[in-house]
């Protein structure tokens, strides 16, 4: 593949866009001088649609670009992401590049804002989780100028590269083994949803294959909170009490797959023979538990060495070409919450 050569957008652009002068234009975006309100409002929607954003080390450094990485994740504290700044920095630690890291906590209204400050220091390059992003992010993220690879998810079409897995086939081969071992009355937890879309996709994917098979969820509940072994413990008790038969459950995460299964044992519940359980990202820190509970590996730390690799790849003197796709492979971990059949 022939690597398109970038441009960053400069004050020039947004000048013509919007039909005033340049320095008008950085008069507006530093927010100095006597501007009227309408020319102020024309450059800042010029400045927006164009994914323009000011630079703050301009005439500080002659090479216009710092050796700096944005890493953009949505949490730190669900035991995932950490494991994925370890494969970037296992990479990059090589190199001359330094990660900075990011959190928009789930909230599409964040990423922009701190993707927006990010850019303004002109890194060398961009990874970020996701392939779901608002209008002005992904128009911030084409004019960038510079190699953006997006994380984690491989369903869908990035802005320029992706690393990750597709979560609609895990969440559809997680189905097809909970079918094949028996289990037909299934209840499903889930966090973060809709604004976690790789958990929305697992979703979808695990519900497609249910379907097909003439199954259906019969009780399913959903919060907004961190991952918890806590949260699990007490979804898990409110969903048994509410749907006895169940046989099997289903979480969007080991975390509070992990308080389920601890309630459960609590109960005196034969697991996995009165009830199976199986979670998703296969957490380390869990294998402690009196038993382990069946999940499938996300590949965090190969997303996040990948995802490193074509960075330091396309920034290289002469740049190297460098897949724009990848899609890793999970396994499922049957643990002994999941039987086989």
């Amino acid at each position: 593949m022939k690597l398109e050569t970038k441009r960053p957008l400069t004050l020039r652009d947004v000048s013509e866009a919007s039909g005033v002068s340049e320095m008008t234009v950085s008069r507006v975006l530093r927010n100095r001088g006597d501007v009227s309100d309408a020319t102020r409002a024309r450059v800042l929607a010029a400045a927006k649609a164009l994914g323009y954003v000011p630079n703050k080390i301009a005439g500080a450094l002659a090479s216009n670009r710092v050796n700096l990485v944005a890493v953009v994740i949505p949490s730190l504290s669900n035991m995932v992401f950490p494991e994925v700044l370890t494969g970037i920095n296992q990479v990059l630690e090589d190199t001359e590049l330094q990660p900075i890291v990011a959190v928009t906590d789930y909230m599409p209204e964040k990423e922009e804002k701190v993707l927006y400050e990010m850019l303004s220091w002109r890194p060398s390059g961009v990874i970020i989780a996701g392939l779901e992003h608002s209008d002005a992010c992904r128009a911030m993220l084409k004019a960038a100028g510079i190699p953006v690879v997006e994380i984690m998810d491989t369903d869908g079409t990035p802005v320029d590269s992706m690393v990750g897995i597709s979560h609609r086939r895990a969440g559809r081969e997680m189905a097809q083994a909970i079918l094949k071992a028996g289990y037909r009355q299934i209840g499903f937890m889930g966090t973060k949803m809709p604004l976690d879309h790789r958990a929305r996709k697992r979703f979808e994917g695990f519900t497609e294959v249910l379907a097909k098979n003439g199954v259906e969820i019969q009780d399913r509940a959903f919060y907004s909170g961190g991952s918890a072994l806590a949260k699990g413990r007490e979804m898990t008790q409110a969903m048994m009490e509410r749907s006895p038969d169940l046989d099997f459950l289903y979480y969007s995460n080991d975390m509070i797959g992990a308080g389920g299964l601890l309630f459960l044992l609590d109960q005196g519940i034969d697991v996995p023979g009165q009830i199976g359980l199986a979670g998703f990202n296969g957490v380390e820190l869990l294998q402690g538990l009196p038993c382990k509970l069946a999940t499938m590996d996300a590949c965090r730390l190969e997303i996040g060495r990948k995802a490193a690799e074509i960075i330091a790849a396309r920034l290289s003197e002469p740049p190297v070409d460098t897949e724009t796709a990848i899609t890793l492979t999970p396994t499922i971990a049957f643990g002994d919450t999941l039987r086989r059949r």
